[in-house]
C-alpha cells in the first residue's frame, strides 16, 4: 500500500513539472505576432519600405529620351523604387538631324520658333493600370530652358488627380528652370513636387541617392 502511494505521488509530481515548462517557445528574440521587431534589432534587418503594388503605392517612371541620357536615369529610378517604366514615344521619331539645334532648318529649331509645331503626336498616351499608380516620375531633356515638348503631349493627355508627381530632367548645362512648374500648369491636376536636374552621363549611385532622399 505504501509503495502504491509513493508511485502515485511521483506520477503527480512529473505531470506538474511538465505543465510548468510547456508555455515557453525557446526563442526569446521572436517578436509577438502583430508587433514590431525589438528596438535592439540590427538596422539591416529590414530594408527601407518602398511604394509597391502590395501596399497601394505603385511607382511609375515616365520619360522622353532623345539621346538616351534621360532613359538611363529613368531606369535607375525604376530600379531604386521597384517602379515600372513608360517611354514617351513620338509617332514621328526624332533623328540626329532633327535634334541639331544649331541648324535653323532642323525640326527642333522650327518647333522652337513656331509653338504650333510643338503638338507632337505620340504612339500612345495610355498607361496600362494608370489608376493604380500613386507616384509618377516624369523625365525629360531640357530644350531651350523647358521640358522637351513631347513630354507636354503626355502630360496634357492624362489625369494626375490623387498622384504625387516628381519631375526630373537631364541637361549638359541648363538647370531645371521652370520646366516642372510649366508641366504642372499644363496638367492642371496632381501634387507636383520640386524636380531635380541630372547632368548628362550621371552615375546610377547618384540617382539612387537622390531617390533615397525623397523618403517615398
Amino acid at each position: 500500500m505504501k509503495k502504491s502511494w509513493i508511485a502515485l505521488l511521483s506520477l503527480l509530481l512529473a505531470v506538474s513539472l511538465a505543465a510548468c515548462g510547456g508555455g515557453h517557445t525557446g526563442d526569446s528574440s521572436s517578436a509577438p505576432a502583430g508587433e514590431s521587431a525589438p528596438a535592439s534589432a540590427p538596422a539591416s534587418a529590414a530594408a527601407p519600405a518602398q511604394p509597391s503594388a502590395e501596399d497601394g503605392g505603385r511607382v511609375l517612371v515616365v520619360y522622353f529620351s532623345a539621346t538616351n541620357n534621360t532613359a538611363t536615369v529613368a531606369a535607375a529610378i525604376a530600379a531604386a523604387t521597384g517602379g515600372d517604366l513608360f517611354a514617351i514615344t513620338p509617332k514621328d521619331p526624332y533623328t540626329a538631324e532633327d535634334l541639331d539645334w544649331t541648324d535653323d532648318d532642323s525640326r527642333v529649331s522650327k518647333e522652337h520658333d513656331d509653338e504650333s509645331l510643338r503638338e507632337v503626336e505620340l504612339t500612345t498616351t495610355t498607361v496600362e493600370n494608370w489608376a493604380e499608380y500613386d507616384t509618377v516620375f516624369i523625365g525629360y531633356p531640357i530644350w531651350w530652358g523647358i521640358a522637351a515638348w513631347p513630354t507636354d503631349s503626355f502630360v496634357k493627355a492624362n489625369d494626375f488627380t490623387g498622384k504625387t508627381v516628381i519631375p526630373f530632367c537631364t541637361s549638359a548645362s541648363s538647370g531645371l528652370g521652370e520646366s516642372g512648374e510649366l508641366l504642372a500648369e499644363a496638367a492642371g491636376t496632381g501634387n507636383w513636387l520640386e524636380g531635380h536636374r541630372f547632368r548628362s552621363g550621371v552615375g546610377e549611385d547618384t540617382v539612387k541617392e537622390w531617390v533615397a532622399g525623397l523618403e517615398l
